[in-house]
This record gives structure tokens, sequence and C-alpha cells, in this order.
């Protein structure tokens, strides 16, 4: 409780800042418009409702969100209700309510010569949520074997007793732009990864289901300091310090053991002329932990590449390593690599194709573990309020085919008279799944080597 307690005060805190700080620069320019009416009673006729949209507007904050659900077919029916390790659309022939997030930000314009100042804070409720969590200190500590005090950033907000709903605030930060030489921007607080590829929450992604590179290669936020700094037109360079975390400043949270534990992120980045083809090479680096000193690396590369007005092919590098991981009793030294591809094409105005192909290599069985939501809700003492039954893993390479569409219906069947169906989208998805174990086999589909799933999701922005 008393955890809780402390994340809403920050939470709030961070809130009021950003309102006081660009409310009172709208009542600054309010009072100019006061002087020069000379009327105490000038534009009387709002009320206060309006007046405070007014103000919101005005010092460019903004109020947001979208609704995601959608449902998954397995035809291989497993037992435990999982589609083995996949995630976030884990849930096998049942309903999802994926994200339903709400949030307020003040967008920074990152250029020119002037300050500015904002931030961003989300909240997020759904199946979603325990992948965004800041879990990332494990249960169990990765050299020792040791019981961890998990952390308490959001995942103890609520809703155990579900099974597979929560509650995240995978981000809050604030941001400020400082024009020193060619722009400097800087993020303090809880923020998604720069690294990677389909990192970012539904609106950001093409597909339903997400890849092994992003679910076991990748982290998907980190807490404390992100520097950007433009050299040039196109080339930028990205990094900082970042804490609170058991597994090489993943996913950090806060507790007074994690925080000591300061590890750091960076790289560099390419964006052509025409905003269309980037290109990035960024990784993290640090101790794994504040009770050993092993190296925990990640190395992570995307290329995006528009071929033609229609096709867009995206590449998608990860490498990581772990120094003296715990496994089976033993210490050694673990590694995981993978390659994420994907190839987007518009056949029609509101309609999209997609293709995603993947191999990822979980070389010591240390990173993809079956079912992984079992695994992200599992406590000091080996119990998970997601499932009480086994959760496997195995050296072993994984490959991943999905083809879906996006269709965003609104302007054809005239419905985008209302703002919020404009970005109405369906998203199907055929996946087919294969795992070889490496020296041994390996099932974790419901003791099956492969799988087929059928998606269907839509979401709605606000």
């Amino acid at each position: 409780m008393q955890s809780q307690i402390i994340n809403i005060q920050i939470l709030a805190g961070v809130l009021l800042f950003l309102l006081a700080l660009n409310l009172s620069n709208a009542y600054a320019n309010s009072g100019s418009a006061y002087a020069k009416n000379g009327n105490p009673n000038f534009n009387s006729g709002n009320s206060p409702g309006n007046s405070l949209l007014t103000l919101f507007r005005e010092s460019g904050i903004t109020l947001g969100g979208w609704f995601q659900a959608g449902a998954t077919y397995n035809p291989g029916n497993p037992d435990n209700g999982y589609n083995g390790p996949t995630s976030f659309n884990d849930r096998a022939n049942r309903f999802q309510l994926n994200q339903f997030n709400i949030f307020v930000e003040r967008p920074v314009v990152a250029e020119g010569k002037t300050w500015d100042f904002g931030g961003r804070i989300d909240f997020m409720f759904g199946t979603d949520a325990i992948y965004y969590q800041a879990g990332g200190i494990p249960a169990f500590d990765v050299n020792s074997g040791e019981p961890n005090n998990r952390g308490s950033w959001d995942l103890d907000i609520c809703c155990k007793s579900t099974r597979t709903y929560g509650i995240a605030l995978p981000q809050a930060y604030l941001e400020f732009y400082v024009p020193i030489g060619n722009g400097l921007n800087i993020k303090a607080g809880h923020f998604f990864s720069p690294s990677g590829y389909e990192i970012g929450p539904a609106p950001d992604v093409f597909f339903y289901s997400k890849a092994y590179s992003l679910n076991n290669g990748h982290p998907f936020t980190h807490m404390g300091l992100l520097f950007e700094y433009k050299v040039t037109k196109n080339w930028s360079l990205i990094g900082g310090p970042i804490t609170g975390s058991g597994t090489g400043g993943w996913d950090g949270n806060l507790t007074r053991t994690a925080l000591t534990n300061w590890n750091g992120t960076g790289g560099v980045m390419w964006i052509g002329d025409d905003k269309r083809n980037s290109f990035n090479i960024l990784g993290t680096f640090g101790d794994v932990s504040a009770r050993a000193h092993e190296s925990w690396t990640m190395i992570s590369s995307v290329l995006q590449y528009r071929v033609t007005d229609k096709t867009h092919f995206v590449a998608h590098y990860v490498h990581g390593f772990v120094g003296g991981a715990l496994l089976n009793g033993e210490q050694k030294d673990v590694q995981w690599m993978g390659v994420n591809t994907h190839l987007y094409y518009d056949l029609l105005e509101d309609l999209t194709i997609g293709i995603r192909g993947e191999w990822f290599r979980d070389r010591d069985g240390f990173r993809v573990l079956s079912p992984l939501r079992v695994a992200f809700a599992t406590n000091n003492q080996g119990v998970s309020y997601a499932g009480n039954f086994p959760i496997t893993s195995a050296p072993a390479d994984y490959y991943q085919t999905t083809i879906g569409l996006n269709w965003k219906p609104a302007k054809r069947l005239k419905l985008d008279n209302w703002k919020a169906m404009r970005s109405f989208n369906v998203r199907p998805n055929i996946r087919y799944d294969r795992v070889v174990g490496l020296d041994q086999p390996y099932r974790p589909f419901d003791n099956q080597k492969d799988q087929w799933q059928f998606s269907l999701d839509f979401m709605v922005s606000f």
C-alpha cells in the first residue's frame, strides 16, 4: 500500500507541475488580453469548463488515449489456455481487452532556438499491462537465484485476482529541449526504450501478435535520463544513465537496492531527408544487478527503408549477452540473437498488407519462457497469480511467420464524421510458429513443436 501511495504521489506531482507551469503561462497570456481590452468582464461568456479547455489548448497540454481488444483462435486448443511462449495475444480462444490507455502530454518542440518543456504520463489497463509493467527485477536473482524484492513502480497496483488483467504506468517523464548547438533533447523519468522495433503500444505497431525479438530480446522501458543530440540534420547521438533494474537496466522500477545499479543505454541514429528512411544502432550495457558485477549487454539495429511509395521494408537485428547466469544449478555465460524482417504494401488508401518473418535463437534457454505471462507474474516464493502450472524453457531456435492486414474503413463506410472513427483500425492476423530444440527436443506449444494462430483485433484512438 505504501509503495502504491508513493507512485501516485510521484505521478500526481509530475502532472501538477506540468499543469501549473503551463497554466501559469496561459493565464499570463490571458492577462495581456485583459490589459489590451481594459475590461474585467472580457470574455465573461465562457463557462469555467470552456475556460479550462482553452487554457489546456493554449498551454499545449493534450489528453488522449486508445482502446484495443481482440481474440485469437488456436486450433490446438491448449489445455492451459495459453498460446505457448507468444505474448500479448497469449490467451487461446478467449476475448482480450488488451489496452485501454489514457495519457496526458505536453509535446516538446525539439528544434529551433527556444527552450521548451513538457512531459507525458500514461495509464494502461488490460491484459497487455503485465508486459508494459516495470518488471526489470525478476522474482529470483539472475546470478545467485536468491529471492528478490520485485519493486514498487506498477507491479502491485491491482488485479492479481483476475489472472490476466492489470494496470501499468509505462511512461511518466519530464522532457526538455535545450537550444545548444543543433539542439539537445532530454527525458527524465520512466520512458519507452529507444532501441528495437515494435516497442511502442498498439497504435504504433502493425501486427496484433508480437515478435520474439521484442518479447524476449529487448527491454520495453527504462528509468533514468535520456539525452538526444542532433549532430547534423540527419545524424543524432542518443544515450543516458538508466537504473532501478535487476536485468542490466531493463524495465527499471523503485527499490532502494535496485536504484544503486546504474547502467547505460546509447547509440547513433540516422534519418533521411524525406523522413521515410532510417537506421539506428543502439544498445544497453552495465552490471546485471546491484548484487553482482557480471555484465548484461545488448545491441540492437533497425533499418527502415521505403522501397516505393507503397512498399516499406524493415530489418531488425538483436544480440544479447549475460555473464554468470544461473541455469539448472550452474552458472554460465548466456547469449541470444535474432533477425526480424517486415514488408508492408499499401493495397488501397485504407488497406495495407504486411508479412513478418523471424528467426530467434535462445542459445541457452535463458530468455524464452512458456507461458511468458506466468513467468512475468511470479513472486519471490515461486508462485504466479497467472497460473499454477510449470514454466518451461530450453535452448532452441524459434521461427515465426505472420501475415496480416490493417484496414481503416471509416472513410469508405462514411463514418469519418466522428473523430474517433477516423482512427478505427481492424487487424486480422495469421501466424505460424515452429520451435527446433538445440541438442534436445522441445515442445512448448501444448506438447507440440509448432502451432497456428488466427487472430483479429480492433482499436480506436481518441
